[in-house]
């Protein structure tokens, strides 16, 4: 998987912080690993998050790129929108894949409802 472009969603992240075989090999052969600004706010809200979780959280921020959602990014709002509308996810789970696609990444994630959204390249696991 040399030279391509990984999105986490929030449960690829937790399962990566946990320590998961799967998503820790694939995430290890990559050159850019993203994550959504929905993914971050996501993970940070977990209820019974200890003080190490978000220690952890944190050194993982710092090796990954976190998109944002800015009024200028509209490339990114057009698609979350059409994804919306057209495929019917939560608008929040319409921002994630808007974000992989807008930058040409896979997006990881154990969630199904993702596999409804026509040209989004998906990696379960």
């Amino acid at each position: 998987m040399n030279g391509k472009r990984l999105l986490l969603d929030t449960n690829a992240i937790v399962a990566l912080l946990q320590g998961n075989p799967q998503v820790l090999k694939v995430t290890s052969e990559i050159e850019w690993i993203g994550i959504s600004i929905i993914s971050h706010i996501e993970f940070l809200c977990f209820s019974g998050l200890a003080q190490s979780d978000r220690d952890l959280f944190a050194k993982f921020l710092g090796r990954v790129e976190t998109i944002g959602l800015h009024s200028g990014e509209h490339h990114l709002i057009e698609r979350a929108v059409e994804i919306r509308q057209v495929f019917r996810v939560k608008l929040p789970d319409a921002i994630v894949a808007a974000s992989a696609l807008i930058h040409n990444a896979i997006l990881v994630t154990a969630d199904q409802k993702f596999l409804s959204i026509k040209d989004l390249p998906i990696l379960s696991f």
